[in-house]
């Protein structure tokens, strides 16, 4: 394969994803499946989407096309999706032959607002107030004595706190923050991991851009200490869901129940 299948080939594999993953899944693991029942090369799972600004925003072109593909099968009727993101058949059947497809949709205007939030805490926030924003966002998901160090010659650790479960469990966590739109790659995971040895029980690795696939793979390599990743796209959905520098306008529906009217 020399080139990223064309999106309408994608919806198939997308719809087969789905159903081996037992009806729904989210959509990392779409893709990691998509990409093996095609057998897609490292090459072109890495290639990263450009924007018609010419920028990249986080996603690579097959995550992108892969996007394209659930927003129609969405307006097929096909496949919906929840609010946490999972995507589940709704058993209507697809059919290969679409014919002429007419999208009202892109993909890229579910992002946009992530892909502006990113480019102001790349280009716009100085690298302090986004140490303070990681922090107080750390605090607002509930870690205690989160320290922001970022010393140099620290292993790129860039803070650490505790993290608490159910208000029992509790690990220590050391954190890296990386404040660029590019990619974050294994070595790095690699260099990270090897910094926080015998320094904490977990690792998180925050980014405004994204992670290779072999980063993502390297995060959670069996036998090694566990790294949590968040990339540019996850970043900007936790501060809306805290409401950290989001704001969002919700539009009042008023509708006439006449059969109301007509009880009394």
């Amino acid at each position: 394969m020399k080139v990223i299948p064309h999106r309408n080939q994608l919806m198939r594999p997308t719809v087969d994803a789905v159903a081996s993953l037992g009806g729904s899944a989210s959509v990392d693991e779409i893709v990691e499946t998509v990409i093996s029942l095609l057998s897609i090369p490292d090459d072109l799972v890495n290639k990263p989407y450009i924007t018609k600004r010419g920028n990249e925003d986080g996603r690579t072109q097959l995550e992108y096309e892969l996007a394209w593909a659930r927003t129609v099968l969405k307006q097929l009727g096909v496949l919906e999706n929840s609010r946490r993101g999972v995507w589940v058949l709704t058993g209507k059947e697809f059919h290969d032959d679409l014919g002429e497809l007419s999208v009202s949709v892109e993909p890229s205007a579910f992002s946009d607002w992530r892909e502006r939030m990113n480019q102001f805490l790349v280009e716009t926030l100085s690298p302090s107030a986004f140490e303070r924003l990681i922090q107080r966002m750390l605090r607002e998901t509930g870690f205690t004595q989160v320290e922001v160090t970022g010393r140099t010659g620290d292993g790129g650790i860039d803070g650490r706190g505790i993290a608490k479960i159910n208000g029992i469990l509790s690990f220590r966590v050391v954190f890296q923050c990386k404040r660029y739109r590019g990619s974050v790659s294994s070595s790095e995971i690699r260099d990270f991991r090897g910094a926080m040895q015998g320094r904490a029980d977990k690792g998180l690795f925050i980014t405004t851009g994204y992670f290779t696939r072999g980063a993502t793979q390297e995060a959670t390599r069996d036998g090694a200490i566990a790294i949590d990743i968040v990339d540019g796209e996850k970043l900007a959905e936790k501060l809306k869901e805290l409401s950290l520098g989001v704001k969002v306008e919700r539009v009042e529906n008023i509708t006439i129940d006449e059969e109301w009217f007509h009880s009394i």
